[in-house]
């Protein structure tokens, strides 16, 4: 029996040889986030992921979330949670909050635990990466609402991270920004994700999340589509198909597929290793953009 499994082990090591050929020396951009990042052992156990994905000579960029953990602030602090079209309205002590929560516990928790199993990662705050507009008034039904400190990417300073990127360290960026006028500003992570794979022109942007991928009906797992184009995923978003949070993420991902990045992925971080099946194994286990 021990030689059997032992075997086994073997052959999907081999099995996964023309993948680590394939994508050695390109760079990944994971957008990690929703309820796989709510558990200690899944955060651990994505991010044990990542530090294979660098120890075979991939290079792996995280861009956390961290909705979850702000909303949680916010109700401490007596505010009720508000989104319109997947953006939380962020006024003048929520944005103070943003920051604190992502800066200050869910960025260096991440970059702690990568170093913990023998990874190399530095954190950066997004303040210093993403400058960002503020975005004008959203639609909600009839209604525009101000979003308030919310902001789109305009453009990014790289230097440190492409510097990161060839020290073969792991950089692992929060989704905050800087106005030009200095303003902080609530970045979507999906949002900034998207802008970072493009700006890298990375072979592969993929979202690790607490859904199987996009699905036809979220309630029904045998609905996930497997794959999509730039035609079948807007028909998508006008059939009301993809919705609410799932909005931000597609749309980032055509915008990044837009802009050079080879593939997309949305994965289910509750997966074991779902990020090392969708990457080294043929068949994948969530949805797949190309352009």
């Amino acid at each position: 029996m021990q030689n059997r499994i032992d075997t086994e082990k073997t052959e999907s090591l081999i099995d996964a040889l023309p993948f680590i050929q394939k994508f050695r020396g390109h760079t990944f951009v994971i957008k990690y986030g929703g309820a796989a990042m709510e558990d200690d052992h899944l955060v651990e156990r994505l991010l044990r992921d990542v530090v294979f994905l660098e120890a075979v000579g991939i290079n792996p960029l995280v861009i956390h979330g961290g909705g979850k953990a702000i909303s949680q602030r916010m109700r401490e602090m007596g505010k009720t949670p508000r989104f319109v079209n997947g953006l939380r309205v962020t006024d003048a002590e929520t944005i103070a909050a943003v920051e604190e929560v992502l800066d200050q516990v869910i960025l260096p928790r991440i970059v702690a635990t990568v170093k913990s199993f023998n990874g190399e990662a530095e954190g950066f705050s997004g303040r210093d990466v993403f400058l960002a507009k503020r975005l004008p008034p959203v639609p909600e039904g009839k209604a525009m609402v101000d979003v308030g400190y919310v902001g789109e990417v305009v453009s990014l300073e790289l230097e440190q991270i492409r510097e990161a990127i060839e020290r073969e360290v792991v950089p692992v960026i929060s989704p905050i920004a800087r106005s030009e006028d200095g303003d902080l500003l609530n970045v979507n992570a999906d949002v900034a994700a998207g802008a970072m794979a493009g700006a890298l022109k990375a072979e592969k942007m993929i979202y690790v999340s607490d859904v199987l991928g996009v699905m036809r009906d979220v309630k029904d797992p045998a609905s996930l589509i497997p794959r999509l184009d730039r035609d079948s995923s807007m028909r998508l978003m006008d059939e009301g198909i993809i919705e609410a949070g799932m909005i931000p993420k597609v749309q980032s991902a055509l915008s990044a597929l837009e802009h050079g990045v080879n593939k997309v992925h949305f994965v289910d971080g509750r997966v074991p290793h779902a990020l090392l099946a969708e990457v080294f194994t043929a068949e994948g286990i969530g949805t797949e953009i190309i352009p």
